[in-house]
């Protein structure tokens, strides 16, 4: 009974998110499903990758193959009703999938395999809510950032924990392979901390009252506290999460491309609209594509 009390609120996030997304491409009658990025006049200008390479490989099979996760409203989450993934790392996964004339396949990637699955060729890309640092970048290749979001900490309202020096001794839940994991060890040595692999179990810990608190990215918690408005953020930001999307080391030809295409979101307004659509209703506060550059996010640690 508290799974199914638990996940009520997100189906009701779902139905009103899907009802934005339909409202939001309501005035294109021949619009197949993407989210107002105008796909019909992209498609006749879909570049042709030579065969043997990376993105002529794609657009043969006719698909691109993104994670994506499937848990963490307002970035990537299964809509209960209708059994999509959507959200605004799906949103921009489909604007990289329609600029290569494909579509999208989205399969669900925690934080502790989305590494692997791009090592392993499972997906070709990462749209996954991961923060670049210069140790997945030993592993990985990444994008320029699309999204900076910021450290907190989600507890109950009414907690006596107000900031990252009231952990000691408290039951801190976050994701396996999360940067989380290092920066509560630094910032928090005596907290305990929980290890889990999703976020959603994150959040049943805490409405069971098996943890104290939550520590992950503001986008991350500001979904939980839409599902459950009992929970608040507090204390300042402990870190700063550039987002970048997740490229198999060394493919030069798929970074340029992605670039290439998040530049162009950037550019022509569709990531202001997708922000608004998907995050900036929710945290009440406008916010531009960040300035930030890859160099800068790897320097940040």
């Amino acid at each position: 009974m508290k799974l199914n009390t638990q996940w009520r609120p997100l189906a009701v996030l779902a139905l009103v998110m899907g009802s934005l997304a339909m409202s939001s491409c309501g005035d294109d009658d021949d619009d197949d499903g993407g989210s107002g990025s105008g796909g019909g006049d992209q498609a006749a200008e879909v570049k042709q990758y030579p065969a043997n390479s990376t993105l002529g490989k794609i657009q043969d099979a006719g698909e691109i193959t993104i994670g994506v996760k499937y848990d963490v409203p307002p970035f990537g989450f299964e809509n209960p009703q209708s059994g999509e993934i959507e959200g605004f790392d799906v949103d921009m996964g489909r604007y990289i999938a329609e600029e290569l004339g494909v579509e999208p396949k989205f399969v669900e990637a925690i934080s502790d395999n989305r590494i692997p699955f791009l090592e392993r060729g499972t997906v070709d890309l990462i749209l996954s809510t991961m923060t670049i640092n210069q140790e997945r970048d030993m592993e990985i290749d990444f994008s320029e950032p699309y999204y900076v979001a910021e450290g907190r900490i989600l507890v109950p309202k009414g907690s006596d924990i107000k900031g990252v020096d009231d952990l000691a001794g408290k039951r801190v839940c976050t994701a396996l392979g999360s940067t989380y994991e290092e920066t509560i060890r630094e910032e928090a040595p005596d907290a305990d901390l929980k290890l889990v692999d999703t976020y959603s179990e994150c959040l049943e810990l805490l409405q069971n009252k098996a943890i104290d608190a939550i520590s992950t990215d503001d986008v991350i918690l500001t979904g939980m506290i839409i599902q459950d408005d009992t929970l608040e953020m507090v204390g300042d930001k402990l870190t700063t999460e550039p987002y970048g999307v997740g490229i198999k080391d060394g493919d030069k030809q798929m970074k340029t491309f992605v670039d290439g295409v998040l530049a162009s979101v950037e550019e022509d307004g569709r990531w202001e609209d997708t922000y608004q659509e998907w995050v900036g209703q929710y945290l009440n506060k406008e916010q531009a594509p960040p300035e930030m550059d890859l160099q800068q996010a790897l320097a940040l640690g």
